[in-house]
C-alpha cells in the first residue's frame, strides 16, 4: 500500500490539491492500493503532553496510524513550505506516530518527497529536512525530491492542479517512485 500524505493542516490548502493530483496519478499507474491522508481532516485530540506515552495515545491517532502508516509500504509526502521548512503539524504527526510501534512505522519503508511553495525554490530546505527526519527513522527516500515552485500559477481554485507541464512532471515522478 502507498499512503500519500498532504503535509499541511491548513483547511483547503494548495498542498492538498497537489497531494490529490499525485494520488490520482498513482492510481492511474499502479494496481497497488493507494490512500490519501490529509492532515487537515484528522482529529487533533492526540496533541497533549501525554502523547509521548504509547499507553496514553489517543484512539483516533492509533486508528490513523494503523490504517495509513503501519499498513503502508511506501509514502509520498507532499510538503508545503512553512517558514523555510516543513509544517509543524507534519513534524508533530510523525513524532506522535513514532511513539507507538516505533520501528514498524517507517523503518525499511520507502518515501517520495514533493515540495510545494509560492516562492522560487519549491521548499527545497523543507524537502531536505524531511529527508533527514525520515532517514533517521530508517526510511529510504527516493533521491529525486521534487520541488514545485510558484504554485499559484499552476492551480485553479475549482479544478486543482491544471498546468500540464507540472502534471507531466508529477506523472514521471510517480512512475519513478512506483519503480523504486
Amino acid at each position: 500500500m502507498i499512503t500519500v500524505i498532504s503535509g499541511s493542516n491548513r483547511k483547503n490548502s494548495e498542498c492538498l490539491r497537489f497531494a490529490k493530483k499525485y494520488f490520482e496519478l498513482l492510481q492511474e499507474q499502479t494496481d497497488e492500493e493507494v490512500k490519501l491522508l490529509a492532515l487537515e481532516s484528522i482529529p487533533h485530540d492526540w496533541f497533549f503532553p501525554a502523547m509521548y506515552d504509547a499507553k496514553q495515545q489517543a484512539p483516533s491517532l492509533s486508528k490513523i496510524q494503523d490504517e495509513y502508516i503501519l499498513a503502508a509500504e511506501k509514502f509520498v509526502f507532499v510538503i508545503s513550505e512553512y517558514n523555510g521548512g516543513v509544517p509543524g503539524a507534519l513534524k508533530l504527526f510523525v513524532d506522535a506516530c513514532s511513539v507507538r510501534k516505533y520501528k514498524e512505522n517507517f523503518k525499511g519503508k520507502k518515501a517520495a518527497l514533493v515540495g510545494v511553495a509560492t516562492g522560487r525554490a519549491g521548499n527545497l530546505r523543507g524537502l531536505d529536512h524531511m529527508a533527514d527526519i525520515l532517514n533517521h527513522l530508517g526510511t529510504v527516500v527516493l533521491p529525486n525530491k521534487q520541488p514545485i515552485s510558484q504554485i499559484g500559477n499552476l492551480i485553479d481554485d475549482d479544478k486543482g492542479v491544471v498546468d500540464e507541464a507540472t502534471i507531466n512532471l508529477l506523472r514521471t515522478h510517480a512512475k519513478s517512485f512506483i519503480d523504486f
